[in-house]
């Protein structure tokens, strides 16, 4: 148990990092019922808010979190290109094992259009943790994904794999993953 103290409060440290050093501390939760829970008050001049105060704070970051993300897998499922160049911002990078970085908006929705026009995506994610940090957030999880090919071009396939991803509060206060990071690895009980 000490042992995932420690892994939690350095992933959660990475955070505090990227959030880079200024007057508020990061206010830090997690979904994760054996991840950090609980929220930071701010390290400024000004008192320092209630817990409950922060806390309710924390909880709309994540349901906001949660909601990008509803809205995101949706975009995929429906091969809904316009709704998916919507949620990703300009900066956006996706990470894949064995390929070089997809870098920018446009290279992420070029990559899309190339699958959705190869067949149909059912894809899920599972979040475990999500930690929350002033203007961050990271989420690690795992995910399904059930691709059919259009016509006879193949054969359908299941892919597993965990995530790591971190997302930024924008300028209007929207929630948007600017970096995506997965594996796959084989289907329990596949071929």
């Amino acid at each position: 148990m000490a042992k995932h103290r420690i892994i939690t409060l350095g992933t959660a440290c990475v955070v505090v990092l990227l959030a880079g050093c200024g007057n508020e501390a990061p206010t830090v939760a997690s979904n994760s019922s054996a991840g950090a829970a609980g929220a930071a008050g701010q390290a400024s001049d000004n008192a320092a808010p209630s817990p409950s105060r922060a806390a309710a704070s924390v909880e709309a970051d994540l349901a906001a979190i949660a909601e990008f993300n509803r809205q995101y897998v949706q975009a995929i499922n429906d091969g809904d290109l316009d709704a998916l160049a919507a949620l990703t911002t300009e900066g956006h990078m996706m990470l894949m094992p064995n390929r070089p970085p997809l870098v920018g908006k446009d290279a992420n929705i070029e990559a899309m259009a190339g699958v959705f026009e190869q067949g149909d995506i059912d894809e899920a994610w599972m979040p475990e943790e999500t930690v929350v940090a002033g203007d961050w957030a990271y989420q690690r999880g795992t995910f399904t994904v059930g691709f059919r090919p259009t016509g006879d071009e193949g054969e359908a396939r299941n892919t597993v794999g965990s995530f790591l991803r971190i997302y930024s509060r924008q300028p209007d206060g929207e929630w948007r993953m600017i970096r995506d990071m997965f594996n796959t690895y084989p289907v329990p009980g596949g071929d």
